[in-house]
């Protein structure tokens, strides 16, 4: 199961002073990177092969692709319930495939990928 996490009333004696990079997960890295490239001024930067990235400033999101099985095996290895799923639903535009577990907090989290992406 997940380690649950409780706020005590001590303070951390760790702080995080920076950030090096975040890996954003996307349905597709061009529409991805196209978004944020346009709509936040980020730089579209391409490292190790073919891979893609979002840089500003010092920092960057890594982006990767993971369709929805992925996700679900992943999950699962980490010991994550999984309470539906994966099952295709209506998504807003076209038909998805999606699995849904809780996180901590016990909100109820929805991971979908289109029905025409790659599974």
């Amino acid at each position: 199961s997940l380690t649950q996490f409780r706020l005590k009333s001590t303070s951390s004696p760790i702080q995080i002073t920076g950030l090096d990079h975040l890996v954003l997960t996307a349905k597709s890295i061009e529409d991805t990177a196209a978004f944020y490239s346009q709509a936040l001024g980020m730089e579209i930067t391409t490292f190790k092969g073919n891979r893609k990235a979002l840089s500003f400033g010092n920092q960057k999101f890594n982006l990767h692709e993971t369709p929805v099985s992925k996700v679900s095996e992943h999950l699962k290895t980490c010991g994550v319930h999984i309470e539906e799923g994966p099952i295709e639903r209506t998504g807003a535009v076209s038909p998805i495939t999606s699995v849904y577990f809780r996180d901590p907090d016990n909100n109820f989290i929805e991971v979908s990928s289109y029905l025409s992406d790659k599974q």
